[in-house]
């Protein structure tokens, strides 16, 4: 089994302690950089204020994908990225991310989004054409889909006879043709608390809880003052340069905890989910288009479940919570049952979750026209300040490179990129191996059940075995806290993973919430709760 990563807090360690990097975030942008600076010899200290991924991180789409839409505003350096990245990814983390074919539908009434380069141009090149999406240019763009990234791993776009294909049988039957391509799935959360595990183990310190409330420069070096959000006590730390990834909080720490006048603005936009029971019986996912010209995708999810979104709008605070209104329920509901022969209504969401994309704003008219590609500022003006905006889940490796190549300029003998195709903890199997894996793991612990193995495997790859150890029954692995969720996978992930709360566990490290009850939900937090608690030794 790894070696426990010691739970982090402000408290944890001496004041006087110097990190060349110190970064505020602990979202898949800051973990991602933490990741590749650590694994380049970097002294790395990482602060977030509450769990990890518990913001925009979290609640994504859940897809590594280029963003087949971005086309039509004519983004292609990073849909060429992106698609690029999608099967590096693929490759490192094989058991959080796994391939998955979009339906695309097509229909007469698909109208593009009247602002988009692509529809501009249409309609200078092709009056009648004005507003309308048609089926060649979708083929087109699913043509250059297809081969912008070099794809390798992934197959390609193929036309699908709706009235003959098992696609077809969810939807309204004036619903004939459809194109099929391939982007990925990808267990969001996972990733952010995989690559803090990664960095934790090659030296850099996390710490969770843990809110930056003043930083400034001093002969060379940032001070900053950290405060434990759960006892209150602050802390003092040094370090050589300042990276802030705070995501929707980026342009507040510059001016509050930094005081300093930011230089680019964020544009928060809130994207919002509902999750239902399962609709439809195959694997793959929806990709609808509506007639605003937005897009909508329905994914099968966590196998008995349904994840539609996303919408786009604008959301003022970063400190208010975001929610999935009652307009963007109805929104979205209205929007899948254009294309469905059965209904949705309000009754069949077993969940909602929202998250805010910190975008960089750069005056785009719509919350949907904003760009998904991210910006890196590096201030030099005494001690060195790194300012990240903007992003996707997708680029996030991308981006801690270009972040590490920033601060080559002050380091330039800081060794080069090494992330690319190196595995995450437990991602060392092949993208097909998954399923023998499973197949090995149940033969090894008879006791498992398909769904219990399938969930670990996806969870933890080949680290499954070090939460089992030598179990030869169910009840070895202690108290069984419901949908297969037992004691040694609560410590495991306390140990290893920086969870210290319950829903930390059932909504960010895993989905189980879904399965969990409330008072369920309790008494996982009353045992994690408890052995916080304990002395150490025990």
């Amino acid at each position: 089994m790894p070696t426990r990563i010691a739970e982090g807090t402000a408290t944890d360690t001496a004041e006087d302690k110097l990190a060349d990097l110190l970064i505020v975030g602990g979202g898949i942008n800051g973990c991602g950089i933490a990741r590749d600076a650590a694994g380049r010899g970097l002294s790395v200290t990482l602060a977030e204020m509450d769990d990890l991924a518990s913001a925009t991180s979290s609640a994504s789409t859940k897809l590594f994908h280029g963003g087949l839409r971005y086309l039509e505003y004519f983004e292609f350096r990073l849909v060429r990225e992106a698609l690029i990245e999608r099967e590096t990814l693929l490759s490192a983390m094989p058991h959080i991310s796994w391939p998955m074919r979009f339906v695309l539908p097509l229909d007469r009434e698909m109208r593009f989004d009247s602002s988009t380069p692509a529809s501009q141009l249409l309609s200078r090149a092709m009056p009648w054409m004005t507003g309308r999406r048609p089926a060649w240019l979708i083929r087109l763009g699913l043509f250059l889909y297809d081969h912008l990234g070099g794809r390798k791993i992934l197959p390609p776009t193929r036309s699908l006879d709706l009235t003959t294909d098992p696609a077809g049988r969810a939807l309204k039957p004036r619903f004939r043709r459809a194109f099929e391509y391939s982007d990925c799935w990808v267990e969001d959360a996972r990733l952010v608390a995989l690559n803090a595990r990664d960095a934790a183990e090659r030296g850099a310190e996390i710490l969770t809880r843990t809110r930056v409330v003043k930083a400034r420069r001093e002969d060379g070096l940032w001070t900053v003052t950290l405060r434990d959000c759960e006892t209150g006590a602050e802390t003092t730390r040094r370090a050589r340069i300042l990276v802030n990834a705070a995501g929707p909080w980026t342009a507040d720490l510059i001016a509050g905890a930094l005081q300093q006048a930011p230089t680019d603005r964020v544009r928060l936009v809130r994207g919002s989910h509902i999750v239902t029971r399962r609709l439809f019986e195959h694997d793959r996912c929806y990709f609808f288009q509506g007639q605003d010209g937005r897009i909508v995708f329905a994914i099968p999810y966590e196998t008995d479940f349904t994840l539609i979104g996303t919408t786009d709008a604008e959301h003022a605070d970063p400190d208010t919570p975001p929610r999935c209104t009652e307009e963007e329920r109805d929104y979205l509901i209205g929007f899948v049952n254009r294309y469905l022969a059965k209904p949705v209504s309000a009754e069949d969401i077993v969940w909602t979750y929202s998250g805010v994309r910190p975008l960089h704003d750069e005056g785009e008219g719509s919350a949907s026209a904003a760009s998904r590609d991210y910006v890196i500022r590096l201030d030099r003006a005494g001690a060195p300040l790194v300012n990240i905006f903007g992003g996707k889940i997708t680029t996030y490796r991308r981006l801690a490179e270009t972040a590490l190549e920033k601060i080559a300029e002050i380091r330039p003998d800081l060794p080069g990129p090494w992330t690319a195709g190196v595995a995450l903890p437990g991602g060392d199997v092949a993208v097909d191996g998954l399923d023998g894996l499973i197949a090995t793991l149940r033969q090894d612990y008879p006791f498992l059940t398909e769904t219990w193995a399938r969930r670990l495997v996806r969870a933890y790859g080949t680290e499954a075995r070090g939460i089992l150890g030598d179990a030869q029954a169910a009840a070895d692995l202690g108290r069984d806290f419901g949908a297969t969720l037992t004691e040694a996978e609560l410590i495991w992930l306390m140990d290893l993973e920086f969870a210290r709360r319950a829903e930390d566990v059932v909504w960010r490290r895993s989905k189980l919430g879904l399965r969990l009850s409330p008072d369920q939900i309790a008494r996982i937090d009353d045992w994690m709760k408890d052995r916080r608690q304990r002395p150490a030794s025990e």
